[in-house]
């Protein structure tokens, strides 16, 4: 039984030790690349984006102020009406109730020779012409939402079109949920077209842009105590070449982008704080450091993760915003 014992164990140590040789003769040399972009020149835009759905400005309920018999019913329902026309009547002479705004009768309640009561919802008027949507936006970033800004928005039934819109007002108390308050804000749908009630949308407010300026990827833009600076690459520098750090002042930035000041020209190649481990072949995974130490597992090919110093989108435009 020990002989076959010892047999056993020689052979696992001779097939072990094969093992680490042919993989050690196999394995290919790893090259540490380092990621560069360019700074680029264009527009920039700081967004805040939100998620919401369709409703009427104008949605009522009629309700009567008297108790009496109903006289006449002057309308039908899905009837169009306008402002001030008057809609059902009283027997003793009581004031009429009419229309708060123009738009369609979608409910009716009652009719004639109904006895109805004081507060009664007798019929529902929907102006469907004018409508909003309200998306809930995080209180870091309402500071920046001010009543009348230009809104871009999304319908998702149509995919292909976008409307305009204006922020119409701001809540002044907000929702507390998850360790997070939100706001509500409301905007007016410009031209509606065929817009539903209902439908749901995505909406964009630019809160600040700039036209012409210089940007890179936040990435690229690092903190050393309270000076920014970041990482020149010579232009045709070799593999592994020095960069010269270089101070910079900054604008505004979204959650891609930050606007340059001062500090670097158009062209520049500036090195961004994340290397690429790989074969030196450059065929299959590939690892990705970032300069805060955590690495990222990704194929050939993907895209390179993003970082961010605001929770505004946004993507620049003109020249470097292909």
């Amino acid at each position: 039984m020990k002989k076959w014992m010892m047999i056993g164990t020689v052979l696992v140590l001779v097939i072990g030790g094969s093992l680490w040789l042919f993989m050690k003769d196999n394995a290919k040399p790893v090259v540490a690349k380092t990621m560069t972009t360019t700074v680029e020149k264009g527009d920039l835009e700081v967004q805040i984006s939100g998620s919401g759905s369709v409703a009427a400005i104008n949605s009522e309920d009629l309700t009567s102020s008297v108790t009496d018999e109903v006289d006449e019913v002057l309308v039908k329902k899905n009837e169009l009406v306008e402002k001030g026309d008057e809609l059902i009547t009283f027997s003793n002479g009581s004031d009429p109730i009419t229309a708060p705004f123009d738009g369609t009768v979608t409910t009716l309640d009652v009719e004639e020779g109904d006895r109805v009561s004081s507060s009664e919802v007798v019929a529902h008027v929907t102006d469907y012409k004018k409508l909003k949507t309200t998306i809930s936006v995080d209180e870091l970033d309402v500071p920046s939402v001010k009543k009348g800004q230009t809104v871009e928005i999304k319908a998702s039934a149509f995919e292909d079109e976008t409307f305009t819109g204006q922020v119409t007002s701001v809540a002044k108390e907000g929702t507390y949920e998850n360790g997070v308050s939100s706001f509500d804000v409301t905007i007016k749908i410009d031209k509606p077209g065929d817009i539903k009630i209902g439908m749901s949308t995505e909406v964009s407010i630019v809160t600040n842009s700039v036209k012409d300026v210089l940007y890179v990827p936040i990435e690229a833009v690092q903190m050393d105590g309270e000076e920014k600076y970041v990482n020149i690459q010579q232009s045709g520098a070799t593999e592994g070449a020095a960069s010269t750090k270089s101070a910079v002042e900054t604008g505004i930035s979204n959650d891609r982008y930050i606007e340059i000041t001062s500090g670097l020209e158009e062209g520049q190649n500036v090195s961004l704080p994340i290397t690429i481990n790989e074969s030196a072949t450059g065929s299959g995974g590939e690892g990705i450091r970032g300069g805060q130490g955590g690495e990222f597992r990704m194929q050939s090919g993907s895209g390179m993760p993003s970082g961010g110093m605001s929770s505004g989108g946004g993507m620049p435009s003109g020249k470097g915003g292909q």
